[in-house]
């Protein structure tokens, strides 16, 4: 028997508990500076060198912590199903958990990219990325991240991926930040779609909604039982 395609879309409440910031905290700041001075091209022409030690200390962070039970229970989802995460996460805790499908939509912490050629992508050995080190056409890398006012280049394969859906789960995203948060509506009729979030956000009426409030780890234990105990 084929087995069922389960989709699933994370954001920040998941790399949360095992101690990574969430993107954007009140005022707009992250972790003391402007979003726009660390994540738009206009901060990166005016001051690289923030830009890329404001990278090396969020990549320094992310070697110190591990995945959680969430990324764990979403990793071993592939024992009972075709899974296929896409992440608005940067970090790496999906992949250091176990799953072997996951899709970055705003780029990955420890890759690096030319700036005059984006499509050379380099991996960042390490947590640091420095001004002066350039990629073959010498030109300075930057942070392979996307950007506010950049394209979200694997948007259409995201699109392709929820398409195909038997079962989508939405976890620890707000479901505000776009064009991520319209992902649900390419869900299929008929999917189940479940959304997890201890402060859940505003939903339409689909049919098949589960809405869990709890949190990422707490919440995907409770997915996990449900579509397991459904499919065995």
């Amino acid at each position: 028997m084929e087995r069922k395609k389960v989709v699933v879309l994370t954001g920040a409440g998941v790399s949360a508990e095992s101690g990574i910031p969430t993107f954007r905290g009140a005022g707009g700041l992250w972790e003391g500076h402007d979003v726009m001075e660390v994540a738009s091209p206009e901060g990166w022409e005016k001051n690289p060198r923030l830009v890329l030690n404001f990278y090396n200390e969020r990549r320094r962070n992310a070697l110190k912590v591990k995945p959680n039970v969430a990324h764990q229970i979403i990793a071993s989802l592939e024992n009972h199903f075709n899974v296929a995460v896409v992440t608005q996460n940067v970090d790496n805790l999906h992949e250091r958990a176990g799953s072997s499908q996951v899709l970055h939509l705003h780029g990955e912490l420890f890759k690096s990219r030319s700036t005059r050629d984006p499509s050379r992508i380099y991996a960042v050995d390490g947590w640091q990325l420095n001004w002066g080190e350039k990629c073959e056409l010498g030109s300075q890398l930057r942070p392979h991240i996307v950007w506010f006012g950049e394209m979200v280049p694997l948007m259409d394969e995201a699109v392709k991926e929820v398409k195909t859906a038997d079962i989508l789960i939405i976890v620890g995203t707000s479901m505000i930040v776009y064009p991520a948060a319209g992902l649900i509506h390419y869900a299929r009729p008929g999917s189940a779609i479940y959304v997890v979030n201890p402060d859940m956000p505003t939903m339409e009426d689909y049919p098949n909604l589960h809405l869990i409030e709890e949190k990422a780890t707490t919440g995907m234990t409770r997915v996990f039982d449900l579509l397991t105990a459904s499919s065995s």
